[in-house]
C-alpha cells in the first residue's frame, strides 16, 4: 500500500466504502486512472458482520474493505488514506485539497463519503451502537430474534421500524420516549401485533457483563431488554463540497439529511456524482456497492464523450490544416505553370 498520489486523474473517489471501491473498481477496470482517498471511519465499523450480502454473509467489514482494495489495486487502481477538505472548481476539472495540506486534481468526482448516525441523548447508548443497540432489522434481526427487543421512538420512522422488527420477535416493547403518543390508529397497530408501548422519557441503558441488560427509564424504572433499536437522524458527510455550492438538503422521509442525485448517481453539480448513503440513506451494502458500480460506468461514459468531442476537434484542425495545405500547393502549381 502506499499513500503517494498523482498530480492528477481521471477520477477521484471520495470515501473508500463498499460504494467507493466498487465504482473505482469499474473504472479501474475501464482503463481510468482513479484513485480512492479514503479517511478510514466506515459508517459500519462497530458491527461484528455484514448480513445480506450474497456470498459474503457474516463477513466481518474491515475484511471485505480490505478485499476491496485489493482488487482495486489489482486492475491498476490507487488506494490512500486521506480526510478530504475542500474541493475547488478548475477549468478542466476539479481540485481536491486534504487535510494534511496535499492537493488532486480530477477530471471527475464520484463522492462515496456516507453518512452520520446521530442519536438520541440517552446515557449509554452510543458506546452500544451496532452492537445491542440497532437500527436496521435486515441488518441485525436475525442475530436478536426471539429475543427481548425494545424500540426506542426517536422521529418519523420509528413506528415502522417498531412494526418490522416485530417480524423477528414477539417480545416487542415500544418505548415513546419523549416523542408524540402513538396515535389512536398507531395504537390499535400496536395492540393487535401485540407490542407492548411504555411511556415516559428513557434516561439511559444498562448494562451487565458487557451486554445490555435493559432500558432505565427516567422514575427509576427497569424495563429488561436484550436489544434496543433506534431510528438514527442519518446526515450525509459532504461539507467539504460547499464550495461547489451542493450541499445536503432535508431527505423527503423526515428521516435526516443527503445529496440529491438522479438515478445513475449525477449531482446538481456537472462532474460530481454520488453513491452509497451519501445519496440514499437506507441502502445496505450490497445497494451502495450497486450504486457505486453504476454511477463508475456513468462517469467511464461520461469521460469517453469527452474523450471523443476532443479527438474530433483535434481530428477537424488536422483536417482543416492539411486541406489549407493542399491548396497552397495547388496554388503555387499554378503558377510556375503560367496558370
Amino acid at each position: 500500500m502506499t499513500d503517494r498520489l498523482m498530480d492528477g486523474y481521471d477520477v477521484v473517489v471520495i470515501g473508500g466504502g463498499a460504494a467507493g471501491l466498487n465504482g473505482a473498481l469499474m473504472l479501474a477496470r475501464a482503463r481510468r486512472s482513479v484513485v480512492v482517498i479514503d479517511a478510514g471511519a466506515p459508517r459500519n465499523a462497530p458491527a461484528d458482520g455484514v448480513h445480506g450480502l450474497l456470498a459474503r454473509e457474516g463477513m466481518p467489514p474491515a475484511e471485505l474493505v480490505e478485499r476491496g482494495r485489493a482488487e482495486v489495486r489489482g486492475y491498476g487502481g490507487h488506494v490512500v488514506t486521506g480526510e478530504v477538505d475542500a474541493v475547488a472548481r478548475e477549468a478542466d476539472g476539479f481540485t481536491v485539497a486534504l487535510a494534511d495540506g496535499r492537493t488532486v486534481r480530477a477530471r471527475r468526482l464520484l463522492v462515496t463519503t456516507g453518512l452520520v448516525d446521530e442519536l438520541p441523548e440517552v446515557a449509554g447508548l452510543r458506546e452500544r451502537w451496532g452492537r445491542d443497540v440497532l437500527h436496521c432489522p435486515y441488518c441485525h434481526g436475525w442475530e436478536v430474534r426471539d429475543g427481548a427487543i425494545g424500540v426506542l421512538a426517536s422521529g418519523p420512522l420509528s413506528m415502522h421500524q417498531v412494526l418490522l422488527f416485530r417480524q423477528w420477535s414477539d417480545d416487542i416493547t415500544f418505548f415513546s420516549h419523549t416523542t408524540a403518543p402513538p396515535t389512536e390508529e398507531e395504537a390499535e397497530q400496536l395492540a393487535a401485533r401485540g407490542i407492548r408501548v411504555v411511556a415516559g422519557e428513557v434516561a439511559s441503558v444498562e448494562v451487565v457483563d458487557d451486554r445490555l441488560a435493559g432500558v432505565r427509564l427516567a422514575d427509576g424504572t427497569l424495563i429488561e431488554r436484550d436489544a434496543l433499536a433506534v431510528a438514527t437522524r442519518m446526515v450525509a458527510r459532504a461539507d467539504f463540497l460547499a464550495g461547489l455550492g451542493l450541499r445536503v438538503t432535508a431527505h423527503p422521509s423526515g428521516a435526516g439529511e443527503y445529496v440529491p442525485a438522479d438515478p445513475t448517481g449525477r449531482s446538481e453539480v456537472p462532474g460530481v456524482w454520488v453513491a452509497g448513503n451519501v445519496t440514499d440513506l437506507m441502502a445496505q451494502v450490497g445497494a451502495a456497492a450497486a450504486g457505486g458500480a453504476a454511477a463508475g460506468a456513468q462517469i467511464n461514459a461520461d469521460l469517453v464523450a469527452e474523450d471523443t468531442r476532443r479527438a474530433v476537434a483535434a481530428y477537424r484542425d488536422v483536417f482543416s490544416a492539411a486541406s489549407e495545405a493542399r491548396v497552397c500547393e495547388e496554388v503555387l502549381g499554378e503558377r510556375r505553370h503560367g496558370l
